[in-house]
């Protein structure tokens, strides 16, 4: 069922705009991704580049010297680190020992080799030797020594502290690796008034050992309460188009590296007649190389409508809950490959009243959605994509929808979902520049629900559109572009962004068309924890009748002290 259809035509008659459940629903969804964006910032903790110019060549004239015929690498863990004899032969793999006349100069060559892959691949602390041997047999026997981890502990210096076991995926006794102390920085710093170090020291310990060292965290951490207020222009006609905010922050209320927030939002000017509001709590908490977050959120919206001998109160509410899980599953100085599980649950409830009410819906949806998330440094630019599959299976109250009676939509949904983000500094004529790109688009393999359905027009899809109203299929697509020039250093940034995006599918048959396109102008930057986004938008292509302003004037400000 609709949800409005027995709506009295006096009604139809007198209300231009009227809230529909779908947009402001979308609206407060688009809302909470631009806040978790803003309160969860990702962090990124890579070491530098060991060498950029790999060891010398192998001496071809050494006297005395002894052919290598085979290269054995021996001791506690060599097993584990028999990748690097595949760096014997250089950077470019055209100088093999293998074959060669080696002497004292050689050896040492071929094991600084060695030693820098170990490094380069993260285990500064292991080391190769090459002890006295007999080297007429023809094999080159070097022995590892692994370098471990005596103790984690905080510097005498810090002036915090803080729980670092969930935070170092590490336990006395592991190898030393680089990866899982850039993890741990990573957990340290994810809380926005939090900064630490970990340096390398030997070990202290009375019962220390050959390549045991110490990780020493220095912690610091300013005042744990954050507050950010917000102001913009992203709401709706029917409701009230500027929207204010407030979120209260707490840095590791527990100890623990954790984060909490609780986040109101309302109707700038608490209009009698229209309005909406709601709130959104966050907590989550680090567990060495997985992430455990839980969310929260509600919001509501009214309007009131003269009718001829009645008012009539379009009113509604839509609930959402999560449970997420994150692990990671590889790191190395490129890349970063994550995996993700959630849990959901999504309630909406929308009615018209006058004494009574005339028309009432409800929708309870559970599922799960399993991703994979990949993120690739290429120098400067930072590539960013996620796969993941979302599935309805009646969990947690979920009900039946009275669509699927009609085989529109169900509740036990199945869809493919997929994102990629690209980040590209650039420099042009002594310039810098900054393009940014977005790429989504999604799959259905069920009918969908309006709700799950792939939405586009407004500023969080394709700009230039007022988002009064939207095309919607089951499948689509969109891509934003935006290209930025940097204000000198007053941190402000000026922008040109073009967006395109389609849908398709069955629900999107009867529509005007299936595709738009957008362009936007704007100013954005931060002044003294003052963030600021101004910009101003038109449509470009759209189908013939489609409803939108000519042109969209946008702003975003978020003080945070």
């Amino acid at each position: 069922m609709s949800g409005f259809s027995l709506l009295p035509a006096a009604v139809h008659a007198q209300a231009a705009t009227v809230p529909r459940p779908l947009i402001e629903e979308r609206r407060q969804q688009d809302r909470e991704r631009a806040l978790r964006q803003q309160q969860e910032p990702s962090i990124d903790v890579r070491g530098s580049s060991a060498t950029e110019k790999g060891p010398a060549r192998l001496p071809h004239d050494e006297t005395p010297c002894f052919v290598i015929d085979r290269l054995l690498l021996q001791g506690e863990s060599s097993a584990r680190f028999d990748w690097i004899l595949s760096h014997a032969a250089g950077v470019d793999h055209d100088d093999s020992p293998i074959g060669r006349c080696l002497g004292t100069t050689g050896i040492g060559t071929l094991v600084a080799r060695l030693q820098a892959a170990l490094v380069e691949g993260g285990y500064p602390t292991t080391r190769v030797l090459a002890g006295p041997q007999a080297l007429s047999t023809g094999t080159l026997t070097l022995t590892l020594l692994p370098g471990r981890i005596k103790a984690v502990r905080p510097d005498d210096g810090a002036t915090a502290s803080t729980w670092l076991r969930n935070a170092i995926p590490v336990t006395p006794g592991d190898l030393l690796e680089l990866r899982a102390i850039e993890q741990g920085l990573e957990n340290l710093k994810r809380l926005p008034t939090a900064d630490a170090d970990i340096q390398i020291a030997p070990s202290i310990g009375a019962d220390a050992g050959p390549g045991d060292s110490d990780l020493v965290v220095r912690y610091r951490r300013g005042f744990p309460l954050r507050a950010t207020l917000s102001l913009d222009d992203s709401g709706t006609r029917a409701t009230g188009r500027t929207q204010t905010g407030a979120t209260v922050a707490w840095d590791g209320p527990l100890g623990l590296n954790d984060l909490a927030y609780v986040s109101l939002n309302h109707d700038a000017f608490n209009h009698d007649d229209r309005g909406t509001g709601g709130h959104t709590l966050h907590y989550s908490i680090p567990f060495g190389y997985g992430l455990l977050g839980v969310t929260a959120s509600r919001s509501r919206y009214h309007q009131t409508v003269a009718g001829g001998d009645v008012d009539y109160v379009y009113a509604g509410s839509s609930s959402n809950a999560e449970v997420r899980w994150s692990q990671l599953l590889h790191r190395d100085r490129s890349r970063k490959t994550t995996a993700a599980l959630r849990a959901f649950r999504r309630a909406s409830v929308s009615e018209i009243t006058d004494v009574t009410t005339l028309n009432a819906q409800s929708r309870v949806v559970g599922g799960w959605e399993a991703s994979l998330n990949q993120r690739e440094f290429l120098g400067d630019a930072t590539l960013d994509g996620t796969l993941a599959y979302r599935r309805g299976t009646g969990a947690f109250g979920g009900a039946a929808a009275s669509e699927e009676a009609f085989g529109e939509g169900t509740s036990r949904f199945r869809l493919w979902t997929a994102e990629a983000t690209l980040n590209l500094p650039l420099r042009w004529a002594g310039q810098k520049l900054r393009y940014t790109a977005l790429w989504r688009a999604q799959w259905n393999r069920t009918p969908l629900l309006p709700q799950d359905q792939f939405a586009i027009g407004g500023r969080y899809t394709v700009r230039g559109f007022d988002g009064e109203t939207s095309l919607l299929g089951d499948r689509g697509g969109l891509v934003r572009n935006d290209v930025g020039l940097a204000l000198g250093e007053s941190g402000a940034e000026l922008y040109v962004g073009i967006d395109y995006g389609q849908v398709s599918g069955v629900a999107a048959e009867h529509l005007l068309g299936h595709h738009l396109v957008g362009g936007a102008v704007g100013l954005r930057g931060v002044i003294r924890g003052l963030n600021y986004d101004f910009f101003v938008g038109a449509p470009i292509r759209r189908p013939e009748g489609y409803r939108t302003a000519r042109t969209t004037v946008g702003l975003n400000l978020n003080y945070s002290f």
